[in-house]
């Protein structure tokens, strides 16, 4: 991919790339993080986060995150830990269905545009129109040339997104052939992720070299100066999220807002309140 000038954030570094497979080169992956540890860095960048937003809320600016990867690699997680403590009228995450009929007569990137964020917005797409370079082009979801032709075009919408004040951040999510199977089948053997597992998902996973072509494909095309790709190992979940938030807000060039000092006010008196006898339903208290 080429070389890139991004800055490093005045909060955090930006992860380093570790080599092929996603493994450090020198012995091996680090050590399993211990939660404690795991949450103590995560409450930092969720604070880190929080300073984002009210940046973002007074400035007006407008920023758009992509991210794809493998399946299982770790989007729904991420997504979820950058979001748990920031406003969702703010943040916004847009996880579309498969289009319509409607939809799939209109020109390809037409339904994600309505959901491109206005001032004051974070918005973040659980995968995006990278669909046609993806899982599009490896089910057979649509022509080789309609896939040529989205690869020529995406640049130039990405430079349009830019010039009008985007700030637009992609992340592809990596994960190894073998942590992908342990997470398949834990979703097999798991009640509470068995809905993750998909028809799609079990037909994609027969085709791991279908989806790497189509993946270096994406990026020698769409990999430009004004949109970069940012690819993200993440057989370490743990790792993995931290590095990604902590290069997320190393992008955008925000600065902590002075928070005024705060005192609650008085709560007023009573003033002849007492609480009614109402036959009101409360629920069971097995807890």
């Amino acid at each position: 991919m080429a070389k890139k000038n991004g800055k490093q954030g005045h909060h955090h570094a930006a992860a380093q790339a570790p080599a092929a497979g996603g493994r450090k080169a020198a012995g091996g992956p680090p050590a399993k993080m211990k939660n404690k540890e795991y949450e103590r860095e995560m409450r930092v960048l969720h604070g880190e986060l929080v300073a984002m937003q009210e940046w973002v809320k007074s400035t007006g600016a407008k920023i758009c995150i992509v991210f794809e990867g493998r399946d299982t690699a770790g989007k729904g997680g991420t997504i979820k830990r950058i979001t748990e403590r920031v406003s969702p009228r703010v943040f916004k995450v847009i996880a579309l269905a498969a289009p319509t009929e409607r939809e799939k007569s209109q020109m390809y990137v037409q339904r994600y545009i309505t959901h491109f964020p206005a001032a004051g917005e974070v918005v973040i797409f659980d995968r995006s129109w990278y669909n046609r370079a993806g899982v599009e082009r490896v089910m057979g979801f649509c022509t080789p040339e309609e896939t040529e032709r989205f690869l020529e075009l995406v640049p130039g919408v990405e430079k349009a997104m830019v010039d009008n004040g985007i700030l637009l951040l992609k992340y592809w999510l990596e994960v190894s052939p073998d942590e992908q199977t342990r997470r398949l089948e834990s979703r097999i053997n798991d009640p509470r992720k068995i809905w993750k597992l998909s028809d799609m998902d079990l037909k994609s996973y027969s085709r791991w070299y279908d989806y790497s072509r189509a993946r270096d494909a994406m990026f020698a095309a769409s990999d430009t100066a004004w949109a970069p790709w940012y690819v993200a190992y993440t057989d370490d979940k743990k790792r993995g999220r931290l590095n990604i938030i902590s290069h997320l807000l190393s992008q955008v060039p925000y600065k902590p807002l002075a928070h005024p000092d705060i005192t609650l006010p008085k709560r007023q008196r009573p003033g002849g309140y007492v609480e009614p006898d109402l036959p009101l339903r409360y629920i069971p208290t097995p807890f």
